[in-house]
């Protein structure tokens, strides 16, 4: 997974009544785009994030 400052991670519910999220890429701290990513939610709060297999890089 490779992502820049900007992008959008969308995080996909993995249990029934867990909803999607979404937040805006902060921060890459890894090398050449690879995570961790420092990410602010929807809801507000900013987060480090190792995405899983769950998650997925919307560029802008």
């Amino acid at each position: 997974m490779k992502a820049t400052v900007g992008d959008q991670l969308h995080v996909h519910g993995r249990t029934v009544g867990e909803y999607d999220r979404t937040g805006v890429i902060l921060e890459v701290r890894g090398e050449d785009g690879a995570p961790p990513y420092l990410v602010r939610f929807d809801d507000g709060h900013e987060r480090l994030v190792y995405p899983g297999s769950d998650s997925e890089v919307e560029t802008g």
